[in-house]
C-alpha cells in the first residue's frame, strides 16, 4: 500500500523541490507574477502584487495542514530562487493514485528542461519512493502548451473521448513509469 506524501526536499541536477515556504513568495512573484499568460490556465487568478500571490501560498498552505496537498517550490538551482510551485494532491492510498497539479514556471524557465525534471523528480518520489500505481493530471484542455508537456513526460489521456473543453485527464502507470523513466533521463 502506498505511503501518504510528506514534507521533502528533492534534488535534480537544475532543479530542486522544497516544501513552499510564504518565504519563498517575493522570488515567485518576480519570476512568474503578473504575468498573465503563466497563470491564463491556472485556478487562481493572476497575482498582481505581491500580497495578492502571497494569499495563493497561504490557500496552499493551509490545503497542506490536513494532508490534502503537498505544495512544494520549484528553485532554479543555479540560482538558488525560486522559479515556480507544483503540488502533489488528491491521494488515495486505498487506490494507490496521487496527483500532480497546480504547477507554474515564470516564463524564462519555459523549454529549459526545468518543468520535465521537476516531474521526474515527482514522479520518481511517488512511483519508487511512496509507491503509488497512477499518476494522474488534470488540464485545462485549452492549454495545450501543458497538454504537450504532460503528453511528452509519457503521460497518456485518460479519457480520450473527452469533449474539447473543460478539463482533461492525463495518466502514467507504475507499469509505464520505467520507459518514461528511461527516455527522460536518456
Amino acid at each position: 500500500m502506498p505511503t501518504a506524501p510528506t514534507p521533502v526536499v528533492l534534488e535534480g541536477r537544475r532543479v530542486r523541490l522544497e516544501p513552499l515556504q510564504l518565504a519563498h513568495v517575493p522570488a515567485l512573484f518576480a519570476s512568474g507574477g503578473r504575468d498573465e499568460e503563466v497563470w491564463r490556465h491556472l485556478s487562481a487568478p493572476t497575482p498582481h502584487t505581491e500580497d495578492d500571490l502571497r494569499a495563493i501560498v497561504a490557500a496552499r498552505l493551509a490545503d497542506a495542514a490536513p494532508g490534502r496537498r503537498l505544495p512544494l517550490a520549484v528553485l532554479d538551482r543555479e540560482r538558488g530562487t525560486a522559479i515556480g510551485t507544483t503540488n502533489l494532491h488528491g491521494w488515495d492510498t486505498a487506490t494507490g493514485r496521487i496527483e500532480i497539479g497546480g504547477s507554474w514556471l515564470g516564463r524564462r524557465w519555459w523549454r529549459t528542461g526545468a518543468n520535465r525534471e521537476a516531474k521526474l523528480l515527482l514522479l520518481a518520489h511517488a512511483f519508487d519512493t511512496l509507491g503509488f500505481t497512477e499518476v494522474r493530471w488534470r488540464v485545462d484542455a485549452a492549454n495545450t502548451r501543458s497538454r504537450e508537456a504532460v503528453t511528452r513526460l509519457g503521460a497518456r489521456p485518460a479519457n480520450p473521448d473527452a469533449p474539447p473543453h473543460g478539463l482533461l485527464h492525463y495518466t502514467m502507470t507504475s507499469t509505464d513509469w520505467p520507459a518514461a523513466r528511461t527516455r527522460l533521463t536518456g
